[in-house]
Order: structure tokens, then sequence, then C-alpha cells
């Protein structure tokens, strides 16, 4: 059975040594009057999350996968064993309420211990952390844009974890295309709506776990614009509150059937049923989409911790079960007496586990980034610095969705390569993450998607405005270290890459206002993600190891925390980031190799015809 601790030691380092979080938390008035700035606070709150997610979750893991989700006859659905007994001491320990506003019953702790939080229970159980994990998206979206009437009735109980909470966006036949969604809204006369449609993929759309589901559905309203700008958003419980705002009368919506998987078989994905059921307005009419993506944009930033937390997981097991298993033997021999060696020492193997922790912790130091640009973008009392956090996080969204989901696959791959023959064996746990991490680069807008949103709205539409602020900083960090003897190397690098970054986006660009126009843009896309997503990396790496190289200049490294730092940012730049220079060949190719003839490449008679 696998096992997981919690990697407090890295993210202590990353909160404290690299980001200064305490610090830069402290002059938000938020946190300093609810006093949840203090760092000891904050350490201790996270190890009680790793006690609980190593003694409560890691167990239910196999548990869910090979139960999964149970619908019976009347649309109710049952969870795996142990999952709500789990859920009840969550919700009684107040997890649900962690980054919540006190106002509704929350504890206001900054978006940067959630977050770590959230890539504990991904770490320990991917499938039951998308239950509280679809709730804090609802909640996000209700507390930002909800009228003072539904926030108070309904965040509280999401807030306690009482009620849970749900997204509805995907229909049988519009996925990312939501503008020809059929699920409509009618008016009945009295402030709330008659909502009709199906809705699939809803990730927790249906279980036991909590007393009432709260669903938030797209849906057109009758005589609204066709296209996305016809759509508004409702909030549609599973059961209607009554006048003392306990769950009253079954509302109209239920769940026709689950979905059958390749991963996630402890999370319930629905297929909801919505049959004239009772909906309130959230927000203004035919703003739906601009108010359901402040929820998309926060299951985003979820989903890049699946990657994450899946990715460290599977290394961690990976790791431990390369230190016992014996294969082989290597010169100078480790166990001269026995028949062979600890795979460990296997240069392959080794690579592999090192890709596992160089992703790990450079994604690590992402997630965390982005989660103290949140707390500054809402909290901080400076407006300019509110704007610059928040285009941050809006430019570097896309890559914490798409990068960390696409290496955590991967890590979870090598890692269960690691295990030779063993890692194909359901016991071992490894094939599992494999299957559970392969969902991450496909939901919350698939990775191409993300590679869209990143080159064609963060970058091009506003003339790169958010790409050379980036720019600036890394700029600003290599003039000041390219000198540096521990770091000049990487320093250089990233000055070279960052540099070619600019170049490759201008040459996007022009190629874009030509004959290719917009599949220019997307025949790029994905490789100038992955491309972009390297220079980030790189960028936090060379700063990690510029802290680990002056601990240990200054005799401060007891533990070999710091070298470990030092030798996993020379193995990136040596084997991971060098990527780069492929990619920019890749992005520079353009749209042309795309254009083949479809009837000799395909065998389908569509709109290209090529000589």
């Amino acid at each position: 059975m696998p096992t997981y601790k919690a990697p407090l030691r890295d993210m202590k380092f990353i909160m404290e040594e690299l980001l200064g979080a305490p610090a830069q938390l402290a002059q938000m008035p938020f946190y300093a009057q609810n006093d949840t700035a203090d760092a000891d606070l904050m350490e201790q709150v996270l190890a009680e999350a790793a006690r609980f997610v190593e003694t409560e979750l890691v167990p239910l893991n196999a548990v869910g996968d090979k139960e999964g989700c149970v619908r019976h006859d009347d649309g109710e659905v049952t969870t795996p064993t142990g999952f709500k007994a789990a859920y009840d001491k969550y919700r009684a320990a107040g997890w649900t309420a962690l980054d919540a506003d006190p106002t509704y019953g929350g504890q206001g702790m900054p978006h940067l211990i959630s977050n770590a939080l959230v890539e504990m229970m991904n770490s320990a159980n991917v499938a039951w952390s998308m239950y509280p994990g679809l709730s804090h998206g609802a909640y996000s979206a209700l507390h930002a844009v909800g009228s003072d009437e539904l926030k108070n009735l309904y965040l509280p109980k999401i807030v306690s974890g009482e009620w849970t909470g749900t997204m509805c966006l995907t229909e049988p036949h519009a996925g990312t295309d939501l503008g020809i969604i059929r699920t409509k809204a009618t008016d009945n006369g009295d402030g709330t709506y008659a909502v009709s449609g199906t809705k699939i993929f809803i990730s927790a759309g249906e279980h036991d776990l909590a007393e009432n589901i709260v669903h938030l559905v797209l849906a057109r309203l009758e005589g609204s614009p066709q296209g996305t700008k016809g759509i508004s958003l409702f909030l549609v419980p599973k059961y209607v509150p009554d006048a003392q705002g306990r769950p009253g009368e079954r509302n109209g919506v239920v769940c026709g059937s689950l979905e059958h998987k390749m991963g996630i078989h402890g999370n319930a994905t629905a297929v909801l049923n919505f049959d004239g059921a009772k909906g309130w307005l959230v927000g203004e009419v035919n703003k739906g989409m601009n108010h359901m993506f402040i929820m998309m944009n926060a299951a985003r930033l979820g989903t890049g911790l699946q990657g994450l937390g899946l990715g460290e997981v599977a290394y961690q097991n990976a790791l431990a079960y390369a230190k016992d298993r014996t294969q082989m033997r290597h010169e100078p021999r480790v166990n001269p007496g026995e028949s062979a060696d600890p795979i460990i020492v296997h240069p392959d193997v080794r690579r592999m586990l090192l890709t596992g922790k160089a992703y790990s912790e450079a994604g690590r130091a992402l997630a965390m980034w982005l989660a103290l640009s949140l707390d500054t973008e809402h909290h901080h009392p400076d407006e300019a610095a509110r704007k610059e956090a928040g285009d941050l996080v809006a430019l570097l969204t896309p890559i914490a969705k798409a990068f960390m989901t696409d290496n955590g696959f991967d890590v979870a791959v090598q890692s269960q390569q690691v295990f030779g023959g063993h890692g194909y064996i359901a016991e071992w746990g490894m094939e599992q993450f494999v299957r559970d991490a392969r969902i991450g680069q496909i939901y919350e807008g698939t990775n191409g998607i993300q590679a869209l949103d990143l080159l064609g709205r963060k970058v091009l539409m506003d003339g790169g405005k958010k790409l050379q602020k980036l720019a600036g900083t890394l700029q600003e960090f290599v003039e000041e270290n390219e000198g540096d003897e521990s770091i000049g190397d990487y320093v250089n690098q990233l000055g070279k890459a960052a540099q070619q970054l600019g170049s490759l986006t201008m040459v996007i660009g022009q190629k874009a206002m030509g004959e290719g126009g917009a599949d220019e843009v997307n025949a790029a896309a994905v490789d100038y993600l992955r491309y972009f997503g390297h220079v980030v990396y790189g960028y936090l790496w060379a700063r990690m190891a510029k802290i680990a190289q002056e601990k240990i200049d200054a005799g401060q490294d007891k533990d070999g925390f710091y070298l470990s730092k030092v030798q996993t940012a020379r193995f990136y730049f040596a084997k991971l980031f060098p990527e780069t220079k492929a990619l920019a060949t890749t992005i520079k190719a353009g749209g042309e190799t795309l254009a083949v003839d479809d009837r000799a490449v395909f065998g389908w008679e569509g709109r290209l015809a090529t000589a």
C-alpha cells in the first residue's frame, strides 16, 4: 500500500525563505486583524493538516479506487467506505472554513495555507479531496457576485461544510464551447427561475457526505442572445431551503447516472438532469460566463495542485522502492556481500527520481507564489499592488494548470517505471496514481485550451503588457545575479530563454496578423506554454539554489536540505531546462506543417487542400 508524508520542510522553506510570506501577509490589514498571518500559527496549522491527511485520507485512497461510488434507483449516491466518516471529521475540525470570510463563519487564513492543504489532500486522496474542493469553488463565486440574501442563506452552510457545492457547465454536446449550451431558465415571476436541461461530467454532483448540495448552473434565459453573451448563472439546490434555512422539499434535479472512468473512482462524476428545478439568479443576467470564471480560475489552480500532489506522492513511493529494491550490480558496489545493489544507484533510476523531485519542488514554489499573489490581490491595502498581483495570477494560472498537470502525469508515469513490473500491479498503488493524474490534463479546460488562453488572451490580447511586467522581474534578477559563482550558469540560461520568449512571442504575433491568422496562434500555443513554464520554473529554481547556497556557505545546512536544493537545481538546468531549445524550434515552425491535404493524410474531405 502506498505511503505519503507531507513535505512540510519544503513548504516552510518556500513560504518563509523564498517568498518571505509572513512579512508580506502582515502588511495586509485583513490578516493582521484576524491574527492569521503569524508564521508559527501557519506552521502549526500545516502540521495538523499533515496529520489529518496522513492518518485519515491516505488509507481511503485505494478503498475509493476499488469500490467507487454507487448510484441507487432513486438517484441517490453512496460514496466509498469511510469517505463520509472522513468528511465528518474534516468538517468538525474546521478545515472547510480555513480561508473563508469570517463574516460567514470562516477562519480567514491566507490562501497560501489553504493551497498547501489542498496539495496535501491531493497527494493523499485526490478523489476524496474533490468533494470539498468543488464546494470551495462554489463559495468563491457566490461570495464574489451573489446577492446578500443568497450569501447570508448559503455561505454559512457551505463554509461550515454542512452543504457542499458543484459547478455545472458541460453538456453532452457542449464541452469547451459553452456558447452552444441548451439548458434553459424560465422566469417564474417570483424571483425564482425554472431550470431545465442536462449537465454531464459534474464532479461531486451527487453524494451522501452532506445534507444538501448547491449546484451553480449555467443556463440561458428565454430571449437572451445566442452564444456566451446570453448565458446566466443560477443557484439550484438539491433541497430547497425552508423558512428556517434547513433542507426542505426535494428540487427537480436528479442524478441520472455516474460516469465510468479511467481514474478518480472515489469521486461521483454525475450526469445531472434538471427538470424545472427551482433556481435563483447569481449576479447579473447574461453575465454567467464572467461569474463562472471566478470558479473556473479557482478550479484551474486546484487542478494544477492535483498534478503537483499526485506527482509528489508518486515520487515519494518510487524513492522508497528504489532504496529497497535490489537488482543488478553497480561499480563501485554498494552491497559487496550481496548478489545485487539497490536500484537507486543506477543512473537511469536516478534520472527518473530527480525528474520527479525537480518538477514537484518547482511546482510547489509556483503554486505558493500564486497563492500569496491571490492574498495580495484580494487584501493588500495598495491598489497598485493588488493590480500587479492580479495580473500575475491571470498570466500564470494557465501555466499552473497545464504545466503542473503535464509534469504531474509524467512524474507519475516515470515513478511507476521505477517499480518495473511491480508498477503495473495494482497492489503497489502506482498504476492508480497514473490513472488519477491523467484527468488533470483534460478537465477544467484541456491543457490545449490553457495554452490558447495563455498565448491568445493573456499575452497577445493586451499587447504583451503582463508578459513585459514579468520579463522585467526576470531581467532584474538576471542582472543582479549573472556574476554569482554558484548560480551564474543558471542565470545565464534563464536570461537567454527569457529573452527568446519575448522574441518568440513577437514572431507568433506577426504570423497571426498575416494569412495564417488565429491558426498560427493555435499551432504554437501548446509548445509556447511549455516553454513559458520552463522559464518560470527556471526562475524559481535559480532563486531557490541561491538561497540554499547562502545557507550552506553560512554553515546552516545541518540535515542536507539545502545541499539537496542546490543539486536538484543543477539537475534541472542540465537535464530538463534544455527542452526549451527544442520547443523554440517547434514554435517557430508555425502552422504550415499542419496544413496538409486532408484527403491524402486523414482520408477526409475537409476544408484544407494543399499541393
